[in-house]
């Protein structure tokens, strides 16, 4: 058994929860594709339920991290993988690739409720645990020129439904049911009970 296990996630968000935790982590880089050198992709398969997307997505990254550590004769240790998304009425809002993808993200939440749900995976060899965070996020009628402004501190880029909870965002939210670190990226609790299962403690 290792002294510590892998954040494979290049979400500098996730790193941020784990190190407040002093969780005993070293970080492991995978490449997002589609492309030669990737070690996964994210694209969502046809029909594909929101649910079922994020727990496939996070048990494809701990393959491929797994893998990764063989390819590259690493130590061997558990291994942490997390995939977030935003849904509203079984549509996945993903990260946005431009402005205007942005701007019509915020202006289908703006008003309505709606659920980030984010699974997360360990994995040591063939022990493969996984657990799923499901928060709904109230948002306020947003206007467009709060959009515009928004848009405007590039913080909507990167982030599945175009926002950030724990940023400028957050003056939008008026309610969560749930974890605020499952919309974050990294639900507190349910990785809680997963270094445990794997040996691992925070006390």
């Amino acid at each position: 058994m290792t002294d510590f296990f892998y954040l494979a996630s290049q979400s500098p968000r996730r790193r941020e929860i784990l190190d407040k935790l002093h969780a005993p982590y070293r970080l492991l880089n995978l490449i997002e594709g589609p492309g030669r050198d990737a070690d996964f992709e994210e694209t969502q398969i046809p029909g594909e339920m929101p649910v079922d997307y994020v727990k496939r997505i996070s048990t494809t990254k701990a393959d491929a991290a797994w893998k990764h550590l063989s390819d590259n004769q690493l130590q061997a240790a558990p291994i942490l993988t997390a995939d977030t998304t935003v849904c509203i009425n079984d549509t996945i809002l993903g990260k946005p690739n431009d402005a205007q993808e942005a701007r019509l993200m915020l202006e289908i939440l703006s008003g309505k409720e709606h659920q980030v749900l984010t699974a997360i995976n360990m994995k040591n060899g063939h022990n493969v645990q996984q657990r799923l965070s499901k928060t709904t996020v109230s948002m306020r009628q947003i206007t467009t020129n709060e959009i515009e402004a928004y848009i405007k501190t590039d913080e909507p880029f990167g982030k599945a439904g175009s926002y950030g909870i724990q940023g400028i965002a957050s003056i939008f939210i008026s309610h969560i049911a749930g974890t605020y670190s499952g919309v974050v990226g990294l639900p507190i609790y349910e990785t809680s009970e997963l270094m445990k299962h794997f040996g691992f403690s925070l006390l």
